[in-house]
């Protein structure tokens, strides 16, 4: 469980959180986990919550998956007080293809501060990497920005540490070696997570920040990039990283295995109440829990 002990228990204030889903998957128990913590959050610090829904994978957005998210909000008791009210709202403007013109003015920045490198590797070589920086010699090579196909890549190697902000202190980290040259474009021409994640949390002037764990490096990598890119509200920003829910084998939950999504479980009968107490036997929580606020009170001060 996570420990907020900052200034004898009383919390900073914050003008902003946000949750982020995205449309590639229905929603599961690990994501009302993170919602439920940033909403209990929000309410102890004065933040309003923005919805923002990540759709810039476009390869894997579907209507049913944007739908889903508006479902599973409001049957889980999920608030928020900015962005889209329903799936319609956010298609008409709330997609981040509507923000374009903020990411490739990002873009720009980084190419004309030699920030970013060209890289042509192609999926099975990365997978020989693991996915680690580029495959091959592409930044020696010096390849066209402007070429087809091509990722553009963040030049890491100058980034050895990073400050982040969290609720128990300010802490200095080693620039995560898996980060190394991480890619801030796709070969499609849309920005990657990364940027796109960070320039949307300056643009909307969130400074909380929810996430599991498994988001620890990603936290690390944005760290850098706004540096990069001197993006200081964005590293004065508060991180938060909480438990993650693990399935029989100790992995994280997956959009891809239906059975955990809500949407499933609630078409099995299950009520929000029997869910959020199934989420927190899942975290062995001592006590039953009854509620989206008894979660996150229970992830954060369990």
């Amino acid at each position: 469980m996570y420990t907020t002990e900052h200034n004898n228990g009383v919390l900073p204030h914050f003008t902003r959180t946000r949750i982020a889903p995205t449309p590639s998957g229905y929603l599961h128990m690990g994501n009302v986990l993170s919602f439920a913590v940033t909403a209990t959050l929000a309410k102890q610090t004065g933040a309003v919550i923005l919805l923002r829904v990540d759709d810039m994978d476009r390869e894997r957005v579907q209507p049913a998956y944007v739908q889903d998210i508006f479902d599973t909000l409001r049957f889980m008791d999920i608030p928020w007080q900015e962005g889209p009210e329903n799936a319609a709202a956010f298609e008409a403007t709330w997609s981040q293809q509507y923000r374009m013109a903020l990411y490739n003015q990002a873009l720009e920045q980084l190419r004309q501060m030699n920030a970013v490198y060209a890289c042509g590797c192609s999926r099975a070589q990365l997978l020989a990497v693991n996915g680690i920086g580029c495959a091959g010699n592409c930044r020696q090579q010096q390849l066209p920005l402007d070429a087809a196909q091509v990722n553009w890549r963040l030049k890491t190697d100058n980034i050895r540490e990073v400050t982040l902000r969290t609720l128990t202190g300010t802490h200095t980290e080693a620039f995560p070696a898996e980060m190394k040259d991480f890619v801030v474009r796709k070969k499609d021409g849309y920005p990657a997570y990364q940027l796109s994640s960070v320039i949307d949390d300056v643009h909307f002037g969130v400074d909380l920040i929810v996430r599991g764990k498994d988001l620890w490096q990603s936290t690390l990598a944005q760290l850098g990039l706004a540096a990069q890119l001197n993006a200081k509200d964005f590293t004065a920003t508060c991180f938060v990283h909480h438990d993650l829910i693990k399935d029989a084998s100790g992995e994280k939950l997956s959009k891809s295995a239906g059975a955990t999504s809500i949407q499933y479980l609630r078409k099995q009968g299950a009520t929000a109440e029997a869910l959020y107490n199934s989420i927190g036997k899942l975290l062995q929580a001592e006590a039953e829990i009854h509620n989206r606020e008894g979660l996150g009170n229970a992830v954060l001060y369990g």
